[in-house]
């Protein structure tokens, strides 16, 4: 009996965008002090403003005296661990599902270093519009919502994937 490849290989995406959101969070801490000063990037749409989140999104349990930080850690292990298992069982051509899953897969890892590192997440992405301002974010973030989208787009529209689940 022969098996497919499986598409584990796409953990390198996940990998890629763990770097990415790890450097881009050292240039926002060296360059956007001090905590909360905006720093206009294209004016009337994007800041770059320096934010630390001991909570989930959108600032969700920040609240928290310390116990949050260690939900938020096991969450994402678990997360983690569940996809890289659904990557284990997909064939390594099924793109609709492996791309999502990587992205997901390395912002929930990007975020998990911040929380073990620093016991928070640093944020710095500010879109606004007039005095609307969206909560603050980060490359990690962008991966698991950028991912969690195309997964259910994938799934609703995508139709039958070559290959699929094995």
């Amino acid at each position: 009996m022969t098996t497919k490849p499986n598409a584990l290989p796409w953990l390198l995406l996940s990998a890629v965008v763990i770097v990415l959101d790890q450097l881009s969070k050292w240039w926002a801490l060296a360059a956007l002090q001090p905590e909360g000063l905006p720093h206009p990037a294209i004016p009337g749409f994007l800041n770059w403003t320096l934010a630390y989140n001991p909570g989930a999104a959108f600032s969700f349990l920040a609240w928290g005296n310390g116990w949050q930080r260690w939900f938020f850690v096991a969450l994402a292990l678990i997360i983690s661990a569940v996809l890289v298992a659904w990557l284990a069982r997909t064939a390594r051509h099924d793109w609709r599902t492996a791309l999502p899953l990587s992205m997901i897969i390395g912002g929930a890892i990007g975020n998990l270093i911040d929380r073990l590192h620093a016991a928070q997440v640093t944020d710095f992405i500010d879109v606004y519009f007039g005095q609307w301002h969206y909560p603050v974010f980060n490359l990690a973030d962008c991966g698991i919502t950028v991912g969690a989208v195309l997964l259910v787009a994938f799934g609703l529209f995508g139709g039958k994937g070559q290959g699929g689940m094995r």
